[in-house]
């Protein structure tokens, strides 16, 4: 969930820090060219106090013409920023550099028309770093109420945009120490509101697994999934005791109904004793009544196995399935059934070796039942990575897929094996002993026909 919520905090967090970022941004390059602009009008302001007191050349104020060029002249060569005094008719009094000319269009000429009416000109468009703009200032020379010249200035714009560039620099790296520490926290933030759905998750695992025991610790995260864990935590204890006498009346039931059947099963004997040899009945009777009592032994061993704990250790899986491969081949033998061993012969895992041994027995029983003379069960010993696997494959009539769903349910047989003796709870004991040691069994078709069952084990011990 991590991945999920994480990327969506962080797109939120780098949204809110553009949106400020951005206004930030424009908010500095208008600073700087304000900056600038103010600049050039106490600029202008000067040269316009100076340019008041002179007349035209032919009026014989050359020293202050001389005096307002030579302003001129040395402002450009410090600055490097065009300057000029220029009259209606475009005439310059006094400019800076000597070749400059005022423009017949753009900014320089709509800021020399707006000083002409007595005004400073207006602010000049937004220059960006991007650009390669100037900045135009104009303002009116006054003599007796009268606007008879103008002082333009034209600056370029390169160091402005470079100090404008610096504070976007300086705004890229706050916004990015800002987003660095914005995702450490939502990644603390998340961390503290995921961590009791970890462990509710794992918690749920647990339980679906088996392990009926595992509960929630609710000692962190926001109060509403502390509540959630509480709530959690009552529901897998209604859960467990609600099994808990499901499986004791199946052991008491199971348990209780053997001795009245014991006791049925021996008069059906001692009847039988007083009828002819070989009647029908008597031999139904006494057939169901051993399987009614087959049936409550598996009960009873299913009860025992979900009840009991797994004493997992550390087992040699090769070692145990020759074993049990080994008790089973006189049956196969009798059944005209080829029981093959295959595969490594020393490999480890994690089990409870009476729980495999049983889930063994299970499975390799089940393959014999169902193959017919003649034919192949093969049972492998592998490993895989972290799991340890027994295969048993059978060349018996196999599963359809809706069978294969339906396979290791409790009493589940197929229709078509109705015939075949057994009670539909082998495989489902076998399932319930191999989970409660982190085990599983899985089913699937062994072509060209049969069924094909691995049993699997943890290589590495599982946490409790």
């Amino acid at each position: 969930m991590r991945t999920r919520l994480l990327p969506l905090l962080i797109v939120l967090m780098a949204a809110v820090l553009l949106a400020l970022g951005f206004p930030l941004a424009v908010r500095v390059a208008a600073a700087e060219q304000q900056r600038v602009v103010i600049d050039r009008i106490d600029d202008t302001a000067r040269f316009a106090a100076l340019a008041q007191f002179v007349s035209e050349p032919a009026g014989g104020n050359d020293e202050r013409q001389r005096i307002l060029q030579t302003e001129l002249e040395a402002y450009d060569s410090v600055y490097g920023i065009r300057a000029g005094v220029f009259y209606r008719d475009d005439r310059a009094l006094a400019k800076a550099p000597a070749s400059w000319a005022l423009p017949l269009e753009g900014e320089g000429r709509e800021a020399f028309k707006e000083a002409l009416l007595g005004r400073r000109s207006h602010d000049p468009p937004q220059v960006w770093p991007w650009q390669s703009g100037r900045v135009v200032v104009a303002s009116p020379v006054v003599r007796d109420g009268d606007v008879v010249a103008v002082v333009v200035t034209d600056s370029p714009t390169g160091e402005m945009r470079s100090r404008t560039l610096r504070g976007w620099l300086l705004i890229v790296l706050g916004e990015a120490a800002a987003m660095l520490v914005a995702v450490g926290a939502a990644f603390r933030l998340t961390g503290w509101v995921l961590l009791p759905v970890r462990i509710l998750d794992a918690a749920t695992h647990d339980i679906a697994s088996g392990r009926m025991r595992s509960r929630v610790v609710a000692s962190g995260g926001p109060p509403e999934l502390r509540r959630l864990a509480r709530s959690f935590n009552e529901m897998a204890d209604n859960v467990e005791d609600v099994l808990e006498q499901q499986r004791a009346f199946v052991a008491d039931a199971s348990h209780q109904l053997r001795n009245p059947l014991a006791a049925l099963l021996l008069r059906i004997e001692l009847l039988a004793l007083e009828l002819p040899e070989g009647n029908e009945e008597i031999a139904s009777v006494r057939t169901e009544g051993k399987r009614l009592a087959h049936v409550l032994d598996d009960l009873l061993d299913l009860a025992l196995a979900e009840h009991a704990a797994a004493d997992l250790q550390l087992t040699d899986i090769g070692a145990l399935t020759a074993e049990r491969v080994a008790s089973w081949r006189p049956l196969a033998e009798e059944k005209g059934v080829r029981l093959v061993l295959d595969g490594a012969s020393a490999v480890t895992g994690w089990a409870d070796p009476i729980a495999l041994s049983s889930a063994l027995d299970a499975v390799v029983d089940n393959a014999l039942k169902f193959t017919p003379e003649g034919e192949e069960v093969r049972v492998t010993v592998a490993s895989d990575g972290t799991v340890a696997t027994v295969v048993v494959a059978d060349r018996g009539p196999g599963l359809t897929e809706h069978e294969l769903e339906r396979i290791g349910d409790r009493f589940w047989r197929s229709n078509r094996h109705q015939n075949v003796k057994g009670s539909g709870l082998g495989l489902s004991i076998a399932g319930v002993l191999l989970a409660a040691g982190g085990g599983a069994v899985a089913y699937e078709k062994h072509e060209p026909h049969g069924l094909r069952v691995t049993v699997s084990v943890p290589r590495n011990l599982p946490h409790a």
